[in-house]
């Protein structure tokens, strides 16, 4: 499995775990590495509005994240908190145990997670994902090196597709993460991302 493969089904496996009272506090990079040369760089918080001129939209969201990879499935729980200031994510297991809070005041991200995630666990990837679905596309392109996100007509309520710039792809119009949303407002939505390249799916559920 590529690198980015392996980092994310190491976050597939935080469904299994369970905390025992023992976390540390790391703080994480803000930027990771995509398939194809493709980087991105976490946005600010405001990048979660639909325009740079209107105030952001507090938000709290809990929602079922089903994780799917070449060989497992897990599921986790996930509390959302966004506001002017700062997005936190918790992460529980099914039975409610915490793993995670990660937080993000569009400088710094903070990662409190238990010890049994171990070392190979990158939050940094996990808020990427997180404001690849549910920040709009024009904050999300000024992040992104070589690569640039879209929507497209789909069958579902709205969909979106990361691409590499076609300099710096030998393939025409082959999307490396592609996501479909239940309808059109994100934050409402059932939500499916792939990343092919990975094998891996992410399907969130709000609860």
């Amino acid at each position: 499995m590529p690198q980015l493969g392996y980092r994310l089904a190491t976050f597939a496996i935080v469904g299994l775990l369970l905390l025992t009272g023992c976390s540390h506090t790391v703080q994480r990079q803000t930027c990771v590495e995509l398939p194809s040369d493709v980087s991105y760089c976490l946005a600010p918080i405001a990048g979660s509005s639909q325009s740079q001129l209107t105030p952001i939209i507090e938000r709290s969201l809990t929602q079922k994240a089903t994780i799917k990879t070449q060989s497992s499935q897990h599921e986790l729980l996930t509390q959302l908190e966004l506001t002017a200031q700062q997005l936190t994510l918790v992460g529980l297991a099914p039975l409610g145990q915490p793993l995670f809070t990660l937080t993000y005041d569009g400088h710094q991200l903070i990662s409190e997670q238990s010890t049994l995630l171990g070392s190979q666990f990158k939050a940094e990837y996990l808020l990427a994902i997180m404001q690849l679905i549910y920040w709009d596309e024009g904050s999300i392109n000024q992040y992104l090196q070589n690569g640039y996100i879209q929507g497209y007509n789909c069958d579902a309520g709205y969909c979106r597709r990361l691409y590499v710039d076609k300099q710096h792809s030998t393939v025409d119009d082959e999307p490396i993460v592609t996501i479909s949303y239940s309808q059109q407002d994100p934050w409402s939505a059932n939500v499916k991302l792939n990343i092919d390249a990975a094998s891996f799916e992410l399907i969130i559920n709000p609860l």
